[in-house]
C-alpha cells in the first residue's frame, strides 16, 4: 500500500552505510545467482532448503536427505537473504534503501548488523510459532526490514517521506502517517488474511523486536522520536 521512494535525512555520525549498502548487494546477488545458475526445480530445492519451515524447525517434518540444505535454526538467517522473485526483493530492498542507511547511522555498522538479523529472526520465529504446522518456506527481508521501519519511526517520526500509495499516488508526507498505515496494514492483515500467502506474523515480529531493541541499540546521544532535532527535512 505505501512505497518509499526518498526521505532527504542526512546522516550525522557515519559517511558511508556499509552494512547497508552490503546487505542490499548480497540480496540482488543471490536473486541474480538463483535466476541464472538454476533451473526452477533446483531453485525450489534451494528455496525449501535455505528458508525457515516451520514444521521442520520444530521437528514435525524432514527434507529429504539429499537435498542441499542448512540447519533448521541457522535457516532462520539465511532464509532473510533470499527473494523469490525480483518483485519481491525490488519491495524489500526500497524500503532497506530509504530507511537502513539512517537507522545505521544511529546505531553504527556492527550494532546495525546485529540488530537487522535479530529482527529477521525475530520475525521468523513469531512465524513459526503462528503457523507450526507449515511446511511452506518462509523467505526474503521484509521481518528484518520491518525492524528497521519501527527503529527509523522511533527515531525520526516527523520527517517527511516521499514516496507511492496503492503503486502510482505520488506522496510527501511524515514518516509517522506513512509508515504508521504500513503497520496498521500489517496488523490487519495478520488478524484477517486467511489465506496466508504472506508472512504477516514475520512482519509484526520484526517490528515487535525493532521497537525493543532500538532504545538498546542507538548512540546514547540520540534522543528517541526526533525530541530537540530541528531542521528536519
Amino acid at each position: 500500500m505505501f512505497v518509499p521512494l526518498h526521505d532527504g535525512m542526512p546522516m550525522r555520525f557515519i559517511r558511508v552505510a556499509y552494512v547497508t549498502y552490503f546487505l542490499i548487494a548480497l540480496c540482488i546477488v543471490l536473486r541474480l545467482m538463483l535466476m541464472h545458475w538454476t533451473s526452477e526445480a533446483s531453485e525450489v530445492a534451494v528455496l525449501a532448503g535455505f528458508g525457515t519451515i516451520p514444521a521442520v524447525l520444530f521437528g514435525e517434518a524432514q527434507l529429504p536427505p539429499e537435498l542441499l540444505k542448512a540447519p533448521p535454526w541457522l535457516t532462520l538467517m539465511t532464509g532473510i537473504m533470499l527473494h523469490a522473485s525480483f518483485a519481491h526483493l525490488i519491495g524489500n530492498m526500497l524500503f532497506l534503501w530509504v530507511f537502513g542507511d539512517n537507522v545505521e547511522d544511529a546505531m553504527g555498522h556492527l550494532r546495525f548488523l546485529v540488530f537487522f538479523l535479530l529482527c529477521g529472526i525475530a520475525g521468523a520465529l513469531l512465524h513459526a510459532l503462528m503457523n507450526p504446522e507449515s511446511e511452506q518456506p518462509l523467505i526474503g527481508a521484509s521481518g528484518a526490514i520491518s525492524g528497521v521501519i519501527a527503529s527509523y519511526l522511533m527515531l525520526y517520526p516527523r520527517v517527511r517521506v516521499w514516496g507511492l500509495a496503492f503503486k502510482w499516488i505520488p506522496l510527501h508526507i511524515p514518516a509517522m502517517y506513512a509508515l504508521g498505515a504500513w503497520i496498521l496494514f500489517q496488523l490487519l492483515s495478520a488478524l484477517f488474511d486467511e489465506q496466508g500467502a504472506v508472512g504477516w506474523w514475520a512482519h509484526l515480529g520484526g517490528l515487535g523486536a525493532g521497537a525493543a531493541l532500538t532504545p538498546l541499540l542507538i548512540r546514547r546521544e540520540l534522543p528517541l522520536f526526533g525530541r530537540g532535532m530541528r531542521g528536519l527535512p
